[in-house]
């Protein structure tokens, strides 16, 4: 038997640690209008969705609402935002508002 036997090297661990990961998997982000902001670190924005007709190939308007989370209530009615999806807020809230894309000016 020879003493300089082969031993297989350790392979480059490919596997990052938990503590490093920061990124969540893939959460939608979309761009509405806050139609409604009565509630306390609350708003409601609209998405509005076009969509072509299969049959008759005309173009569908759907829109939903959505309550997303507003910690500072700085978002008021008329401003569009981007909102992301979360992990549950509340029993309806799913969503948090991201960014302010465009502020409402009132002439």
């Amino acid at each position: 038997m020879s003493s300089t036997a082969k031993v297989p090297a350790a392979a480059p661990s490919s596997a990052t640690p938990k503590a490093e990961k920061t990124a969540h998997g893939f959460r939608r982000k979309m761009v509405g209008k806050v139609i409604r902001d009565k509630m306390d670190k609350t708003v409601v924005v609209e998405c509005v969705n076009s969509t072509r007709d299969r049959l008759y190939g005309k173009y569908v308007r759907a829109r939903t609402r959505y309550k997303a989370h507003d910690e500072t209530n700085q978002y008021k009615i008329g401003d569009q935002v981007e909102i992301q999806e979360h992990r549950p807020i509340s029993r309806d809230k799913r969503f948090i508002v991201v960014r302010l894309v465009k502020k409402f000016v009132q002439e």
